[in-house]
């Protein structure tokens, strides 16, 4: 059964939501309002590290249609998201070789959609999403993906390099997706503990994560298009990542 996204409106509202344990996508506040409740719900969102932005009046009118909104909207996203270190811990824990994806600012929701589904059929063991810039995940995100989205734990984190920098603690090899380099993706080891990175659908990889990168391979590509659409290769790279471990 597909979850549609929810939102909902009002500052004690989105404060009962978050104290109940709802997980929630992005905070909107209205700016220039601090009342004593609103100081309670900022401190709520900064507590729970949730993502909000201050917007203007007419943003949440649009939102909320009947203007009903005391300045305050939020989304409350279809699925729950894992805490990264948390899930490192299990993955391990349960003797499976971790296997992961980094998503760095794929901003089209069909494309998040057939990535989350390809990764479920692959075994990825999470994906793990900035906070800002990314694509949500709602309900034309749980479609594309066929309710893949149910079944593969999303991690939100503030900044991708320091999802690198925990798994790359937890021995588990970086390997990002780029043509900014010769070696190819049958040359990379998908053996050893992995989590794959793939750039935006515009600008690719940001070139700060591709120097920390413990690998940097590319598809080889023999027509006459430069590149691929990143569901397509993030595809390639897991079912590559799958024939190894497969032969081993």
């Amino acid at each position: 059964m597909e979850k549609q996204t929810s939102k909902i409106f009002g500052i004690r509202a989105i404060i009962e939501a978050i104290n109940a344990g709802n997980s929630i996508d992005k905070v909107f506040l209205q700016k220039d309002i601090n009342g004593p409740l609103m100081i309670e719900l900022k401190q709520l969102i900064k507590a729970n590290n949730i993502t909000s932005s201050i917007v203007p009046v007419e943003k949440l009118d649009r939102m909320s249609r009947d203007n009903n909104h005391q300045g305050a909207g939020a989304l409350i996203a279809p699925v729950p998201f894992y805490d990264l270190d948390n899930l490192i811990t299990t993955t391990i824990e349960k003797g499976e070789t971790p296997l992961f994806i980094l998503l760095d600012q794929i901003s089209d929701v069909r494309n998040f959609g057939a990535i989350i589904r390809t990764a479920e059929c692959t075994g990825v063991h999470g994906i793990i999403i900035p906070k800002t810039g990314n694509a949500p995940i709602n309900g034309e995100t749980v479609k594309t993906s066929a309710g893949a989205a149910f079944n593969v734990p999303v991690c939100k984190v503030d900044h991708i390099k320091d999802a690198i920098f925990m798994l790359q603690a937890a021995d588990i090899k970086i390997v990002c997706a780029t043509e900014k380099t010769e070696e190819t993706i049958f040359d990379a080891n998908f053996n050893q503990p992995t989590a794959i990175v793939m750039g935006s659908e515009d600008r690719g990889i940001n070139p700060s994560i591709l120097k920390i990168a413990d690998t940097k391979v590319k598809l080889p590509l023999l027509g006459k298009i430069g590149s691929l659409n990143v569901s397509v290769a993030c595809g390639a790279f897991l079912y590559e990542a799958v024939r190894q471990r497969m032969i081993n």
